[in-house]
């Protein structure tokens, strides 16, 4: 089920302590502002919800997981403030899926790019789908991917996140991606991966909410100064888009 709303949809519905978390938008479930304002928000939400162990995070349609931040959006960002106030709303989702209490497992049934990769990073377990591959094109349109390079970083290691990141146009499979340790699983049938995902989150579900919250806590740990650091980064980001060479790559893009 698409959705042709242009500030696009969120909707939760909680199924025995699994609350599932499903985001879309009609291009290629890309990220406008008030979306990821409302991904943010949801996740503190269902972190203070006694009635979820557990979150499992997923977009709509069978095909991209997430292209990232919205295209339009960013062609419109014209002065330093716009710029960190929209690169600020990936920093915002981030560290609300960091601070979660619930652990958060990510289906991800295509490609994913930029901000998308970000996303898939800082959940705390993911499934993914032969199709997702994954790319970071912000070099390739003049800016860096400076606001989820901690989470992504933390997931894939410096070397990969160097060889993702240095070839913006190149897709990486999800098969590297798993290597990695981005993906914990591929699967080569999207019914395979729901019914293992559906198994696995009730199973996770069933352990004792304040072990996982308590262990939780330590897999992210020395990461508190990513409540600064990603603002920071988002405020750089929103300088560099700015910049007359991404205004020119993203006018070529749109044509």
């Amino acid at each position: 089920m698409g959705t042709d709303r242009e500030n696009g949809s969120l909707y939760t519905s909680i199924n025995g302590y699994v609350a599932t978390v499903e985001f879309g938008h009609p291009a290629s479930n890309s990220f406008v502002s008030e979306l990821l304002d409302r991904l943010a928000k949801e996740f503190n939400k269902l972190s203070e919800n006694k009635d979820v162990h557990v979150i499992l995070l997923k977009s709509e349609g069978n095909k991209a997981f997430c292209a990232g931040a919205s295209f339009n959006e960013l062609m419109s960002v014209s002065n330093l403030e716009e710029g960190k106030v929209f690169f600020s709303g990936f920093a915002h989702v981030i560290n609300a899926m960091r601070t979660c209490k619930k652990v958060i497992v990510g289906r991800v049934q295509g490609k994913t790019v930029g901000g998308g990769v970000g996303l898939a990073a800082a959940c705390d377990y993911v499934y993914a789908h032969e199709n997702a591959s994954i790319k970071l094109s912000e070099l390739s349109i003049g800016i860096a991917p400076l606001v989820i390079e901690p989470a992504v970083e933390r997931k894939i290691g410096t070397g990969g996140l160097s060889e993702l990141s240095l070839a913006p146009a190149e897709w990486k499979t999800a098969y590297w991606a798993q290597e990695k340790g981005l993906y914990a699983k591929v699967f080569d049938s999207i019914s395979e991966m729901d019914k293992e995902l559906d198994f696995f989150t009730n199973q996770l579900a069933s352990y004792n909410p304040d072990g996982l919250a308590e262990w939780k806590k330590v897999l992210w740990k020395n990461t508190d100064h990513w409540e600064q650091l990603l603002v920071e980064r988002a405020a750089i980001t929103g300088g560099l888009v700015l910049s007359d060479f991404t205004k020119n790559a993203l006018s070529k893009f749109r044509k």
